[in-house]
């Protein structure tokens, strides 16, 4: 009972746990680092460590890991070029992929790489442009301001220079993070998928792990590799149990200093009908892969994403609905309450911010299914569409002035929208009319039949039949006819008979007016709300809390460890061996042949996997595991099942990172893929082992 209290004050105070916190580099703990483990990188460590660390853009961390431009992450994060390199003739996703020489590497269709370079606070310039605003000048206000600070970051460099404005602390805080923008990115290296996702969805987010999952891609610049002056040289060795370590990636989002409210409309609306979606599409996917081979490899990567995003999603869902989880949250939210309800000034600027939020959600509960079937887009589940409502909004948006633009239309960020426009990435047409065939069913099903809306898009047909004669008609497989369509603007686009072209053109008045209605009535009025609240929990606590994960670069500490489940102890460490005995010759427990014909080659007793106690959620895929020294000891790749309420809160004695150690990485590139030489440019050139 005393240590059920003494970690419920914690929670309460914010005081971070050891391990606990995902840290902005600019604001690292260092005080808690020298008493936790004894050591507190110094500023050198922190600006080598940010500019080794790198982002993609899709969603996964990785890091710089040699001079010449090389970048390591997971396998699960290239997939999607691995797929679209594939073809009926040669499947990367099963065969595997190596570049034995540079010549041979592969451009990734429309993947980009961003390597943090500045961070810079900008709060005051955010918070003035929209002071005293409401509803819908509040967003134009704030769309305007981000417009023009980021529009001034990048110049005239847009195609080498990202700028990000970047909301922490739920609008307590705005910086700028100024990045290094790669889009000439080359597939190098990736094993085989069964050895990546080897135990595959039966050990997903589970420990013990034997997993190769990792990818080697190289940046280049000009036709020519990219020199990189600061990288994380891999650890021939890798860690120790008890060793101090640090993850530094983009953690994704973490929802630990949301309302009780924003918490409540997950556990009850949110998450519920995304599993439910989920679990129907991974049906028709499911069916679609069993009639075969190539249907099979074309929806590999989507079925990959959705069953572990199913997951995960499980795990939140089971967070939320444990009692204790929310009683601590309205213990929390309680208390903060009571500080500003016993300060006058922060009362009365403060006391109706959780009241707002929670009566903005209640607006959005009328419109929400609506706004997602239409703009979100979940009836229109197609690659075509997604290229024809980037066209169509296209040609509106680049006609009005910067400030004015959608933010996804802004100078800033279209190169990486162009990037994904003109991708050569091969669309199937058969996958494409299943899964729009499916959106416009769930249409239906949601909205009604007799939903004007519905009438609208379907007339008399049904969803099978729309989805065959759109698909059947379009042209915008065609690289040329976008380049025309985007290149052209609106006088193009409205002369055009694409039947996709056509559709995006007749849904985007009544997409835009839901994406209106839910900026002004929802977003807007929760972003004022919790605005306010940040300023009163640093008036309690200070800024020595971290803020919650937003994709943006972060450091988390800990150390190699295991955990105890009931009444066993779970090892650190797992090897090669371990993965031989786990072996049943049958899926997902089937080693790739690469490994069983190396196996008398390969040192058995090498770590593969290791767990740690650092914090660590989704989008943390591919960072780097660094030591005390800098060097890279692992490779992120997953979290235990029980990390999958890291969402909402940390438990260090439970949460644990699970890693690819760096000498498993040198052992399988040498022994089992022959990788000699990308092997020595991985130590810096240094004399193999």
């Amino acid at each position: 009972m005393r240590k059920l209290l003494l970690l419920q004050a914690l929670f309460l105070t914010g005081a971070a746990a050891a391990g606990e916190g995902m840290w902005t580099l600019d604001n690292p703990p260092v005080e808690t680092l020298r008493k936790a483990i004894g050591f507190a990188p110094d500023e050198a460590w922190m600006q080598r460590a940010m500019h080794g660390a790198a982002r993609i853009a899709g969603g996964c961390s990785s890091s710089f890991v040699s001079r010449d431009g090389l970048v390591l992450s997971n396998h699960h994060c290239v997939a999607e070029c691995l797929g679209e390199l594939s073809s009926a003739k040669k499947d990367y996703l099963k065969d595997g992929f190596l570049a034995r020489q540079r010549s041979e590497e592969a451009a990734c269709p429309a993947m980009e790489i961003d390597r943090l370079e500045r961070i810079t606070d900008i709060t005051k310039a955010v918070k003035d442009a929209t002071a005293g605003l409401e509803g819908t000048a509040f967003k134009q206000a704030q769309n305007a301001v981000r417009a023009k600070i980021t529009a001034e970051c990048a110049g005239k460099e847009g195609s080498r220079v990202r700028c990000d404005v970047v909301d922490l602390y739920h609008g307590g805080q705005y910086k700028l993070y100024r990045y290094h923008r790669f889009q000439d990115v080359r597939l190098v290296f990736a094993p085989e998928q069964q050895m990546a996702f080897f135990g595959g969805d039966p050990d997903n987010f589970n420990f013990p792990r034997y997993d190769l999952d990792m990818s080697i891609v190289r940046v280049y610049e000009d036709g020519k590799p990219a020199h990189v002056e600061e990288f994380f040289p891999l650890s021939p060795s890798g860690p120790a149990a008890g060793d101090p370590v640090f993850v530094v990636g983009h953690p994704g989002s973490t929802r630990r200093e949301l309302t009780t409210a924003q918490l409540a409309a997950e556990r009850d609306i949110e998450l519920p009908a995304r599993l439910f979606r989920s679990y129907e599409l991974r049906g028709i996917i499911e069916r679609y892969r069993s009639e075969g081979a190539e249907s099979a490899r074309i929806a590999n990567s989507d079925l990959f994403y959705i069953e572990n995003s199913l997951k995960a999603r499980r795990g939140m869902f089971e967070a939320l609905v444990d009692p204790a989880l929310m009683a601590r949250k309205l213990q929390r939210e309680t208390a903060l309450r009571a500080f500003v309800a016993a300060n006058p000034k922060l009362k009365a600027t403060t006391a109706g911010a959780w009241d707002d939020v929670a009566q903005a959600l209640e607006t959005f509960r009328a419109f929400r299914d609506r706004w997602q079937q239409v703009e979100v887009g979940f009836a229109f589940q197609s690659d075509y569409f997604d290229i024809a409502r980037r066209i169509v909004r296209g040609a509106a948006e680049r006609r009005k002035p910067d400030a004015e633009r959608l933010p996804e239309y802004n100078e800033s960020a279209l190169p990486q929208l162009q990037a994904r426009l003109f991708s050569a990435a091969p669309i199937y047409p058969d996958y494409e009319r299943l899964k729009l065939g499916f959106g416009l069913t769930k249409m239906r099903e949601v909205l009604g039949a007799d939903d004007p809306f519905v009438h609208k898009v379907l007339a008399r047909e049904s969803p099978e039949q729309m989805a065959d004669r759109l698909v059947g008609g379009t042209k915008l497989g065609d690289l040329a006819v976008r380049h025309a369509l985007w290149d052209g603007g609106m006088a193009a686009v409205e002369k055009s008979d694409d039947p996709f072209i056509q559709l995006a053109l007749a849904v985007d008045p009544e997409a835009r007016a839901l994406r209106n209605r839910y900026e002004s009535e929802v977003e807007a009025r929760i972003q004022k709300g919790t605005e306010r609240i940040a300023q009163a929990r640093f008036a309690m606590e200070g800024t020595g809390v971290y803020p919650d994960a937003t994709f943006t670069l972060r450091l988390s500490y800990g150390t190699v460890k295991g955990w105890k489940e009931g009444d066993r102890d779970v090892s650190p460490f797992t090897d090669f061996g371990g993965a031989f005995d786990r072996a049943t010759g049958a899926f997902p427990f089937e080693l790739a042949p690469s490994w069983i014909a190396a196996r008398d080659k390969i040192d058995l007793a090498r770590p593969l996997n290791f767990s740690s106690d650092n914090d660590i959620i989704g989008g943390n895929s591919g960072s780097p595991v660094l030591n005390r020294r800098g060097e890279l000891v692992g490779l992120i790749f997953d979290g235990n099942i029980h990390s999958l309420g890291g969402a909402y809160w940390f438990d260090d004695r439970l949460n644990r990172a699970v890693a690819v150690d760096s000498a498993a990485i040198l052992e399988a590139m040498g022994k089992i893929y022959g990788a000699d030489a990308l092997r020595a440019e991985l130590l810096g050139g240094k004399a193999t082992e």
